[in-house]
């Protein structure tokens, strides 16, 4: 096992809970109400919040399921990769609010 599983299960369920749902709605046409006057960018912040759910998945299934040594650490790169293109991402959805006219 790599690490403690419990850690990597509770990471899990929150971001199904949290990161799923939200960004499917707002994928959908809904507008959480913190995010009203920033329309701009909102599919931009939604696919950052879908990869950030992928990057959890890509971390916390191999250690898991007991994978090996080489293919934790390839879903450890995947998940930077992630973590990365959701940062991307966002700063591309505040360019993307600060164009849109108030």
């Amino acid at each position: 096992m790599h690490g403690n599983p419990l850690y990597h299960w509770i990471a899990l369920g929150f971001v199904s809970v949290l990161l799923l749902p939200l960004s499917t709605a707002m994928l959908r046409g809904w507008v959480p109400p913190w995010m009203r006057e920033r329309t701009g960018g909102l599919r931009l912040r939604a696919f950052g919040l879908l990869s950030l759910y992928a990057g959890t998945l890509a971390n916390g299934v191999p250690r898991l399921s007991n994978a090996s040594y080489d293919t934790v650490m390839v879903g450890i790169a995947v998940s930077i990769g992630c973590s990365v293109l959701a940062g991307l991402l966002f700063v591309l959805a505040g360019r993307s609010d600060a164009r849109v006219p108030r």
